[in-house]
């Protein structure tokens, strides 16, 4: 719960700033330049996370992302490479200049998802500091029915994550965003260390060093909302309730109109994100196995038509 508290301090503090940011930049003649703010960031991803940003109207998406296996064997797995990995393909549409949609599969529990995406708000260069969006998206998983409880449903292969995500670019080179999620997933395995209900926090980066290279850092906590465990759920399955690990990313960005390129490290290997919020469980910080243990490689591309 401290960490929860924390972690609620600092969004708070990062929004407090963010609306109470003055803008710069006016026209001393014509009055204030109201016209948005570009490029908050260069893609709809910033490595796991969603941004403000999506195509534009009539624009089409097509994003790769791919998660290598650790590195805990060395160069007997190529870093990673020749180990086990993790890969989603997506597309996304934009129906406005506001609105997106998207679909896409995961190769992690065959994990298909729905999503859309509404611009509520949006930065400007005086008057509004920030842009807000709200992200909902729909996980279906595509396993077969043996890997579910023997009262199967079809219902019980849905999961949803719902996002306001809030950004602001401070200035040519550096953008902050920050967000908050509820994830809820319609069933769990009696036995599990997971509960049905999550609240998530994020927060992400991006410094561009050069042109259109940038730096970007993410990191994201899921926490298990234990109000809503069901008064039955009996002591030794609430004893077995395990917390989430955080997920960090850190990488380089390469941008171009048409195209973004990311390379990544990161101690998460899910990408839809109510699994990584949820399912990870990897301690970047456990000194009880090695190091590179805990680290996966990963690249995103988007390529924009």
């Amino acid at each position: 719960m401290k960490t929860l508290n924390n972690s609620l301090k600092l969004i708070a503090v990062l929004l407090l700033f963010a609306f109470g940011a003055q803008s710069y930049a006016q026209d001393s003649v014509a009055g204030p330049d109201r016209r948005p703010v570009k490029e908050v960031f260069n893609s709809s991803l910033l490595i796991d996370q969603r941004t403000n940003i999506g195509p534009y109207k009539g624009g089409l998406e097509l994003i790769i992302h791919h998660r290598f296996g650790t590195m805990n064997n060395g160069f007997t797995d190529l870093a990673g490479i020749y180990a086990s990995s993790n890969i989603r393909l997506g597309f996304n549409y934009g129906i406005t200049e506001r609105l997106s949609v998207g679909v896409g599969t995961e190769r992690y529990n065959k994990m298909s998802d729905i999503y859309g995406k509404y611009l509520i708000l949006q930065q400007r260069r005086t008057g509004m500091p920030v842009s807000l969006s709200f992200l909902t998206q729909i996980g279906i998983d595509g396993r077969d029915t043996s890997a579910f409880a023997k009262s199967y449903k079809f219902e019980d292969r849905f999961s949803f994550f719902n996002e306001l995500i809030v950004s602001r670019k401070f200035n040519s080179k550096f953008s902050l965003q920050a967000a908050g999620s509820f994830i809820h997933f319609n069933a769990v395995p009696s036995d599990s260390t997971k509960w049905n209900d999550y609240l998530g926090v994020s927060v992400g980066g991006r410094y561009k060093i050069h042109n259109e290279m940038s730096i970007i850092a993410t990191y994201d906590q899921g926490f298990a909302m234990t109000a809503t465990i069901p008064s039955d759920a009996g002591t030794a399955r609430k004893d077995k309730l395990v917390a989430p690990k955080p997920s960090f990313g850190l990488g380089l960005e390469i941008g171009s109109p048409t195209h973004c390129f990311m390379v990544f490290v990161s101690n998460s290997n899910n990408i839809v994100p109510q699994n990584n919020f949820v399912y990870n469980t990897t301690d970047l910080f456990d000194s009880s196995v090695s190091f590179f243990s805990r680290l996966r490689v990963g690249f995103n591309l988007t390529v924009r038509f």
